[in-house]
This record gives structure tokens, C-alpha cells and sequence, in this order.
């Protein structure tokens, strides 16, 4: 079984204007079901520099997308490759990958838990 009988969450931030990319290369893995949030954060990308209104500022937090996608008969490496083939611009600030294990699942429409409610 994928994942070893368990759930898992892979969770991924991405520049945004590779959302569309990554939104497609997940349906054709078989994972469409997502959670997009927008965020900010800092990491190796260098910051910018702006002007405005004649003062100078330093834009040290970037735009990023956090896409959440909660897997358990699709094997999370499956829809790990097919986000960083997506997100891949070779450039610093593509993103990162994290998987984590989901302890417990609850599906509140119809009160399915566990892999029934992914």
C-alpha cells in the first residue's frame, strides 16, 4: 500500500506564478485535492531593493504560495517529484518540500476517518 498504510501531508512553497504548473502536474498524478495559501517568508533569495517616494527600502520578505496536499493511496514521493518538476526554475527561491506523517484524519461531511476520509 502507498505510504505505507498511513496518511501523509506534503506541504510545499513555491513562487507563485508556478501554482498553475504545479496545480496541473498534481492532477495528472492523481492528487488534485489542495489547500493554496498565500505567505511571505525569507529564504535564499537575496532581497531587493525599492525606491519610493525618494526613500530607499530593503524587501527581505518574498511573495510565496504554500500549497498544502494531504495523500494516502498516491505514494507522497509521487507528488514530491511532481511539485518540484513544476516549481523547478533553477534560480534561488524555487522552494522547498516537506512531508510529514498525518496522525489522524476526519472528514466532516460524512464522518469518515482515517485513509476513508482522504
Amino acid at each position: 500500500m502507498s505510504n505505507d498504510g498511513g496518511i501523509k501531508m506534503v506541504t510545499a512553497i513555491v513562487r507563485p506564478d508556478k501554482l498553475g504548473d504545479v496545480k496541473q502536474a498534481l492532477a495528472e498524478t492523481g492528487a488534485p485535492s489542495l489547500t493554496v495559501t498565500n505567505v511571505s517568508g525569507r529564504g535564499s533569495q537575496p532581497a531587493k531593493k525599492g525606491q519610493w517616494r525618494g526613500e530607499e527600502y530593503v524587501v527581505d520578505l518574498h511573495q510565496k504560495v504554500k500549497i498544502e496536499c494531504v495523500v494516502a493511496d498516491i505514494p507522497a514521493d509521487d507528488v514530491v517529484e511532481a511539485i518540484a518538476d513544476a516549481a523547478h526554475t533553477g534560480e534561488a527561491g524555487d522552494g522547498k518540500i516537506f512531508v510529514l506523517p498525518v496522525e489522524k484524519a476526519h472528514q466532516v461531511r460524512t464522518g469518515d476517518t482515517g485513509t476513508d476520509a482522504v
